[in-house]
């Protein structure tokens, strides 16, 4: 066969493929809630009118309805808008939209080890063991928010010694939040002066930032081809594994050191749990297991709520007038001669408020990280298959205008009542709901809590640099991933006490 004769056979077979996928993509499209047409192969990936969803989902919700589908590649996900479907899908419907899909990019990093797996027994079990032990060590009770509210001061000391200067806080609280969830499942805490221990945080924030890139949507969405690509997930995943590395080391510290009478820790619990299973074939409590647990409770305990810290401070330096609300109140509640403690939560109503609404307003980048239906299901009308990703928009629940009055203003009215007491919201999901919510939101809450406060208390902050040019949130997602530096003044106050 000549040069000319197998070109012609390669194009031939390139178009039958290329006509399959559009054929197959065609009828799936048939089957499913309406949504964006996709490009053959891409699907809806380069199509900025559709990704992220973050921004895109008021006008697709606005064409298509509140379920519709889009196309990351060749597989398709179904979204979920609004509060009464996200709702209804999440905890009526709790058991068929509660499985979780294999993402590619977190099984490169797993081995599908930890209390993420995709093994729906494992799962159950790890997280049970998880969230049992994590309350065994205080999470929800005092003991707890003794060990935030001794973090939080180490933080304000450091703050202190700027005198007036700049300061970058991603690095600074990522710390602070470090230690305490490092306090849970090491044992111990860090100065923050250890740079090699800083190089694990950059580690883990700089995985997790990439993880809800849109590049990671095109490794999820191709991960054969993608392995054999350079790239930044290369540089992720490699950074990633000297954290487990180091964790390992720190496992095998705890071994040496073990005393089954009198468990310090999270890896200590573990160790013991898994001495019991040592003579079952398909132990749970492997090894691997626990490295990647301790990793995930690291990353989520970490990234997740410093992170959210930080947004707190740009909105509230963005409104001032509402920082020295707060001010006032915690001045009113706690005065200058003590920390707060969780307990004032309950008398600080527009504190507490605040905080929520500043939550309610945070915007997190989703797509990569869906829902999957365990089962076929008609729901509300579309049929959906056993096996397709769902991805619940929190944001669209948060800015409801159903459900809320002022959807797209930072209004922390929305949880005060007549009486300027503290209400909850129905329509308010931080942290997910049903089967899969986070299993971190008791500690987080009390993190966000006595950080937020015990930081008011001391410091007014407000911005260095102001970007004009930039609407809150693209700022936002600028600093989250440092391409302007976010950097802040934290101006000491002086109450009387």
């Amino acid at each position: 066969m000549d040069a000319g004769s197998a070109g012609v056979l390669v194009t031939l077979l390139l178009l039958s493929i290329l006509w399959f996928l559009v054929w197959r993509t065609g009828r799936m499209r048939r089957q499913l809630p309406p949504g964006p047409a996709p490009w053959p192969i891409l699907g809806n990936l380069w199509q900025k009118d559709v990704v992220p969803l973050h921004r895109t989902h008021v006008k697709l919700s606005s064409t298509y309805g509140p379920i519709f589908t889009i196309w990351p590649g060749l597989k398709p996900a179904v979204v979920l808008c609004g509060y009464e479907v996200v709702k209804d899908a999440l905890l009526g419907h709790s058991e068929e939209f509660g499985g979780r899909p294999e993402i590619p990019l977190l099984m490169q990093l797993s081995k599908n080890y930890g209390f993420l797996s995709n093994d729906e027994e494992k799962w159950r079990e790890l997280r049970r063991f998880t969230l049992s032990t994590l309350r065994d060590f205080g999470m929800g009770k005092n003991s707890m928010s003794q060990r935030v509210q001794e973090e939080v001061q180490h933080l304000v000391k450091q703050l202190e010694k700027l005198e007036g200067s700049t300061f970058v806080p991603m690095t600074m609280f990522r710390y602070a939040v470090a230690n305490v969830i490092c306090s849970v499942v090491f044992g111990s805490r860090y100065s923050y002066s250890d740079m090699a221990f800083l190089e694990l945080l950059n580690a883990i924030g700089n995985y997790i930032s990439f993880f809800a890139s849109p590049f990671a949507m095109v490794y999820n969405a191709f991960p054969n081809i993608m392995n054999h690509l350079p790239g930044p997930h290369r540089k992720a995943l490699a950074e990633c594994e000297k954290l487990k590395d180091y964790i390992r080391e720190r496992v095998e510290l705890h071994k040496l050191t073990l005393d089954p009478s009198c468990p310090r820790d999270y890896i200590d619990c573990f160790l013991l749990r898994a001495e019991k299973g040592k003579s079952s074939p398909d132990t749970m409590y492997g090894n691997e297991d626990l490295v990647m647990s301790v990793f995930n409770l690291f990353g989520a305990g970490t990234v997740t709520t410093s992170n959210l810290l930080v947004f707190f401070l740009l909105v509230l330096a963005k409104h001032p007038h509402i920082q020295a609300k707060v001010q006032e109140e915690i001045d009113a509640v706690v005065g200058a001669g003590r920390a707060p403690r969780t307990e004032d939560k309950l008398r600080m109503p527009y504190t507490n408020a605040v905080i929520h609404e500043l939550q309610r307003l945070h915007k997190t980048r989703i797509e990569n990280f869906p829902r999957m239906m365990t089962q076929d299901i008609v729901f509300r009308g579309h049929t959906i298959p056993k096996g397709t990703a769902v991805i619940p928009i929190f944001s669209s629940v948060h800015t409801d205008p159903s459900q809320w009055e002022n959807p797209q203003e930072f209004y922390p009215g929305h949880f005060l009542d007549e009486k300027g007491e503290f209400r909850k919201r129905e329509a308010f999901m931080p942290f997910s709901v049903g089967k899969r919510m986070c299993p971190g939101e008791a500690l987080a809450r009390i993190e966000l809590f006595l950080f937020l406060t015990t930081l008011l208390q001391s410091f007014t902050f407000q911005m260095a640099v102001e970007y004009e040019e930039m609407d809150l949130f693209s700022l936002w997602i600028e600093i989250e991933r440092r391409a302007v530096p976010g950097e802040f003044f934290a101006i000491r106050r002086t109450v009387s006490s």
